[in-house]
């Protein structure tokens, strides 16, 4: 298990609560630190699919110009943005056995841990 994320992002912080608070421990990949991979992006988006990976909901869809959300239209055009622009990637991002699941929500998590 691994969650992706940037610490400072108020969904990453609760998705990190609510493991610690349930006794799971992971590893915390921090996009601003360390970084986004394409070949760790083109994973994520053969699972999750490109749409839902770009967060266009947020702060950092929103500074953008209007050509570079306009260049956003397949898959190679928003693995571009997002290894540019790496807030503007959904997160958190949780891999937990095998699979990728986006975002935060308790119940998700309940779901996913047999809470």
């Amino acid at each position: 298990m691994k969650l992706y994320g940037i610490p400072n992002c108020t969904t990453v912080k609760k998705a990190r609560a609510w493991l610690a608070g349930h006794a799971l421990d992971f590893p915390f990949h921090d996009f601003k630190k360390q970084g986004v991979d394409a070949a760790w992006l083109r994973e994520v988006v053969a699972q999750t699919g490109w749409q839902a990976l770009v967060n266009t909901r947020g702060t950092t869809w929103r500074k953008l110009s209007d050509a570079e959300k306009a260049a956003v239209t397949d898959e190679t055009g928003a693995i571009a943005l997002m290894l540019a622009q790496p807030s503007v990637i959904k997160r958190p991002v949780l891999e937990h056995a095998g699979r990728y699941h986006l975002g935060f929500a308790e119940e998700q998590y309940q779901d996913l841990f047999g809470e």
